[in-house]
């Protein structure tokens, strides 16, 4: 009779999974709460304790550390010494292992969880059996994942020796065990305030597979760090399958939004770029606003919503073509009008960074990791360093200016009125080529640049950006300072009448 070992915390599945294994003439043998849930459900487990001959101990800390089961698990059954060893120490050989682990991650992110609660949940015995299981996959069939219950059942059924199946399920394991260890590692480093510990283990599972990459030519695939984390927590409403370029897009587009948490705001976005960015009153003025900043660049955009799309607002933007609409809610009127757009995806829900969490970038041979920034802060602590002071309108604006540069690409030159992007350089070499630019765009879309506000996310180098944003009528501007050449910039915005402010934090996005 074949012998099967189920001890899972997951029990989704687990009941019929174990039925099944029954009527096919499978021995099972548990422990602990998987053993009572079987019973409850009218089975006969034997159990853990009966196959070592030691009861459980030190509340539940060793119940299957014993070469009873790591014996059965790890024996070869093409080599006869092991077959005979087994027979000697009456070990009767496991073949097949379903165990999935102690909730870990899920009890360090309890709030006000303590540190001997969330050691408690570090499982050892069930890692250690999917380890034994998983190096002897030849002989044994190893389950972590309840999903994967019916494929085995099939097998099972169909008399198989499905050896791939077998590996596939082992190489899940050591995927499952590596992810585990990862988060149990994160949390002691964490613990010690550590924030770039000497090791880092960053684990992902696949979310989705893509059509392709960036380029028709490329594969690709959208992982995460836990089912449903950031963007793969939005509920697509509508429209084609999402492609790996409107995830970097949508990603793009949320940041540019994520800067206003306290008024309606429309981000839109070209190649993960603003191309307009507004607040106003409703959904429907923050996008009439976002749109007038360069129409011609919208076309085929992501767009961004920090609050809910009513009516009003999909009416308006259905006459444009968008690949991707994210907002936190849709109404359902507003479905049914962008539901006649069929590419139109629509992403609904609010994906959002975990606390604390790393910027990632990734070059030739390793990683570089970074700490998130944010254009949070006190405008009220900004430096004024030119003659003249910043009016109230100005200062608003700045601040605008200010959080909507945080999204551009460097170099980066925000061109702002009235709670809207008017002009955007972005990407630029040169931080005078991206003021000329963010002007040229304002001016091609028929708005007026004098008295307008520019931010830049970074210092101006030479006063030559000054004296262009003058020649505009650039009434204010916003920028780090820092520059060997401050003193240079700020006369050039003295002899223009412009006020200047130095907030001494840079926004590169690089």
């Amino acid at each position: 009779m074949p012998r099967a070992l189920l001890s899972v915390s997951d029990k989704s599945g687990l009941i019929d999974f174990a039925r099944a294994l029954a009527s096919l003439g499978w021995e099972l043998v548990s422990t602990g709460g998987t053993a009572r849930a079987l019973r409850d459900a009218g089975l006969a487990p034997v159990e853990i304790s009966t196959v070592t001959g030691v009861p459980e101990m030190l509340d539940g800390r060793v119940k299957t550390l014993h070469p009873a089961v790591h014996g059965a698990l790890l024996a070869r059954r093409d080599i006869p010494d092991h077959v005979a060893a087994l027979r000697e120490h009456g070990i009767t050989p496991i073949d097949l292992v379903a165990v999935n682990l102690y909730p870990f991650r899920e009890t360090a992110a309890k709030p006000g969880v303590t540190p001997e609660e969330v050691i408690e949940n570090i499982d050892i015995g069930g890692p250690s059996m999917l380890r034994s299981a998983a190096k002897n996959f030849e002989s044994v069939y190893v389950i972590v994942d309840p999903a994967d219950y019916g494929r085995v059942l099939d097998a099972l059924r169909a008399g198989d020796d499905d050896l791939d199946l077998r590996r596939l399920l082992a190489g899940k394991v050591y995927a499952h065990t590596a992810a585990y260890d990862a988060a149990i590692a994160a949390w002691f480093a964490d613990q010690r305030g550590d924030r770039f510990p000497d090791r880092m283990t960053l684990p992902f599972e696949r979310a989705q597979s893509l059509r392709y990459g960036e380029n028709p030519d490329q594969k690709a695939a959208f992982y995460v760090e836990r089912p449903g984390a950031g963007l793969a927590g939005l509920v697509q409403r509508g429209g084609k399958e999402l492609s790996f370029n409107n995830l970097l897009d949508l990603e793009g587009a949320l940041l540019a939004t994520d800067m206003f948490a306290d008024e309606p705001c429309c981000a839109i976005i070209k190649h993960t770029t603003p191309c307009g960015l507004a607040v106003g009153a409703s959904a429907l003025e923050a996008y009439q606003k976002a749109l007038a900043c360069d129409p011609v660049s919208a076309f085929g955009s992501v767009i961004s919503f920090n609050v809910p799309v009513d009516e009003a607002a999909a009416e308006a933007i259905s006459s444009l073509f968008v690949e991707c609409l994210v907002a936190p809610a849709f109404a359902e009127g507003a479905v049914e009008i962008l539901g006649r757009k069929k590419n139109l995806r629509m992403l609904e829900g609010r994906a959002r960074w975990a606390p604390g969490a790393f910027d990632f970038k990734r070059v030739r041979g390793g990683l570089l990791v970074q700490e998130r920034t944010t254009a949070d802060g006190d405008a009220d602590t900004w430096q004024v360093v030119t003659r003249r002071e910043p009016t109230a309108e100005e200062r608003a604006n700045l601040r605008f200016a200010w959080r909507a540069v945080a999204s551009v690409k460097s170099n980066a030159i925000v061109l702002a009125r009235g709670g809207a992007t008017i002009g955007i350089g972005a990407g630029q070499m040169s931080r005078v080529d991206a003021s000329f630019l963010a002007v040229h765009k304002a001016r091609t879309a028929g708005h007026e640049t004098a008295g307008a506000v520019l931010g830049s996310d970074a210092f101006f180098p030479f006063r030559d950006g000054v004296d262009q944003a003058a020649e505009a009528g650039i009434t204010a501007i916003v920028q780090p300072g820092g520059s060997v050449r401050d003193a240079e910039v700020i006369e050039a915005a003295n002899e223009h009448g412009i006020a200047m402010v130095f907030t001494g934090r840079r926004l590169f996005r690089h």
